[in-house]
């Protein structure tokens, strides 16, 4: 056996994918035939998937992919930024409802619709049961219609691979994986198989892994110029729903098990890192480094989902490795948040939530980041749970609307996001609506703030009547925020973003606030407003409006954004004594 062929097959091994006996290889030349030979037949097509691919899991290559131009995350000053054709790009997508994009005929007319309200990317739902409807028989038909359907109006998408899971259930598995529940084990509740995928099925797992591979073989040989596809998620809110974990039989052998040395090793090495309630959780059981779930973490709901989480992770991982082995762009898996007092299995437990994506980290290194389904009113609280400890923020669903208008400027400003995906965005094509107009102003900004997003100067904000102002220094200033309010109207919320331009020089966009400018030390003077203008970029350009003074800038007082409508302004300061 050939060294990659070797290496492959110890890959596969630390993903799970073969059983511990037949990742040992030492021994006679037959012992590490017979080592071989014991891998399942169906394990084949992922071993020579995986040979000569081993370092896609660790190599560390400067532009993420071996594929010219193609979309991957890169480092650039202080912000994690996806690259395409060699430059950073800023996601102004949607998602759209689940079963639209199974229609060629029924996406046709969207999306030039999508396109007119400035969208420049689509989250576009891709079933397994629909890509390989009999077992080893893929039908790509769908793929290449919806491609050429998003090229034809300059959109580029991000594929959701619902495959074992969606929303916690298995209803998008073809129904050849939904009759055989003898070979797809399903997860068991109150002693009663119910229709959701154990991540302990190994079978599942390969055949999940084989279509995903497939796939992204096929893309890549239809995309791989264009760069069309821009990301990958992989299934779908996933987790234990109805109960904290899986009660089948290999679930309980597993959860009677030691914790694998994986996990308890990287809790130990990064320790001062974790999410703090994991932390806490694994502390408040001693720490300890061995023994099983329950030992680790306590007799509770907590070790459960611990549990499923890296079970699930393990899985995910798997399929991951198995589509970047075939082509490397980024991908993903989403969470459903978990709010309130909620407990495993109200919400799918095993999801990433904050507090065991560490544990989907210990699981592998294929998936480059995760994402809340962000629908929850404390939208800055959990953007910040997500975008930590080397985590880009990006969230695939949250809402639309005047709520989605404003969010977005949050998180591509103040979190330096990915991008903003409005769920069910085929029910919202107004292109005079509040989410358009938003997207529109960040579609011409949007240059400028992956710039400023790597200089680490542009901070986004939401304002309301619970959160009125926003403090924060910027280019030399103590800058104070503060919902706008004149001749005794005041907005009851605004939004937007503000970033650095040059010395006594800014540029903004939003609405319904004002900006105030201070010394950032005593005795440095006063400042005043030379000149406010608004205008717009109109390919890259600044198109200068009219020089608002007068009651637009309150007398001098203040960089104002009325209430009426998302626009974008310059300011120039001076200093006086």
């Amino acid at each position: 056996m050939d060294s990659n062929s070797e290496s492959g097959i110890i890959a596969l091994s630390r993903l799970g994918l073969t059983s511990g006996r037949e990742a040992k290889f030492g021994g006679t030349p037959c012992d590490r035939l017979r080592g071989v030979m014991r891998i399942r037949l169906s394990a084949l097509p992922m071993v020579l998937l995986f040979s000569g691919f081993v370092n896609v899991l660790h190599s560390a290559q400067p532009n993420g992919s071996a594929t010219p131009g193609a979309p991957h995350l890169e480092k650039r000053g202080a912000a994690t930024q996806l690259f395409v054709d060699g430059k950073p790009f800023l996601m102004l997508s949607g998602e759209l409802h689940n079963s639209s994009s199974s229609s060629l005929d029924y996406m046709k007319p969207m999306w030039s619709k999508l396109a007119a309200m400035g969208l420049n990317s689509v989250v576009t739902p891709l079933s397994w049961e629909l890509v390989e409807p009999t077992e080893g028989g893929f039908d790509f038909t769908l793929v290449d219609g919806l491609l050429q359907q998003a090229r034809a109006q300059h959109q580029r998408i991000v594929f959701l691979w619902l495959a074992s899971w969606k929303n916690g259930m298995s209803s998008y598995a073809p129904v050849w994986v939904k009759r055989d529940t003898r070979r797809f084990s399903r997860v068991i509740e109150n002693g009663a198989e119910v229709e959701i995928l154990s991540p302990q099925s190994t079978a599942a797992r390969q055949a999940d892994a084989r279509a995903f591979a497939a796939l992204m073989r096929h893309i890549k040989q239809v995309d791989a110029a264009n760069h069309t596809v821009l990301m990958m998620q992989v299934e779908n809110e996933v987790g234990v729903l109805g109960d904290s974990r899986d009660r089948s039989e290999a679930a309980n052998r597993a959860f009677a098990s030691p914790v694998p040395e994986d996990l308890t090793s990287y809790l130990q090495a990064h320790r001062d890192t974790l999410y703090p309630d994991l932390r806490a959780l694994w502390e408040a059981n001693g720490a300890k480094t061995a023994g099983t779930w329950a030992e680790v973490f306590g007799e509770n709901k907590r070790a459960d989902e611990i549990f499923m989480a890296w079970h699930y992770a393990r899985y995910i991982q798997a399929v991951a490795a198995s589509g970047k082995a075939a082509y490397d762009i980024p991908m993903y898996v989403n969470a459903w948040l978990a709010e309130g007092k909620a407990q495993p299995g109200d919400y799918p437990s095993g999801c990433p939530e904050p507090w065991v994506v560490d544990v989907w980290k210990a699981a592998g290194q294929a998936l480059d980041f995760y994402a809340p389904d962000l629908y929850a009113p404390n939208f800055v609280e959990w953007c910040r749970r997500y975008h930590r400890d080397g985590n880009p923020l990006y969230m695939p669903e949250t809402r639309g609307g005047a709520a989605g208008a404003a969010n977005v400027f949050y998180a591509l400003g103040e979190e330096a996001g990915l991008g903003f995906s409005p769920f069910g965005i085929d029910s919202e094509l107004d292109d005079k609506g509040e989410l358009a107009s938003s997207y529109r102003v960040l579609a011409g900004l949007a240059p400028l703030v992956l710039e400023h997003q790597s200089a680490g100067d542009v901070h986004g904000f939401v304002l309301d009547k619970l959160s009125r102002s926003v403090d924060f220094n910027l280019g030399g200033y103590a800058v104070h925020v503060t919902l706008d309010e004149i001749f005794g109207h005041s907005a009851e919320n605004g939004f937007g973003l503000v970033m650095a331009t040059g010395k006594d020089e800014f540029l903004g966009a939003g609405k319904g606030f004002r900006v105030s400018f201070k010394p950032l030390s005593p005795g440095e003077g006063q400042v005043g407003i030379a000149a406010v203008d608004e205008g717009s970029f109109e390919g890259g350009k600044w198109v200068p409006g009219r020089r608002l003074n007068g009651d637009e800038n309150d007398q001098g007082k203040a960089w104002r954004f009325d209430g009426r409508q998302v626009k974008t302004e310059k300011v120039t300061l001076y200093r006086f004594e």
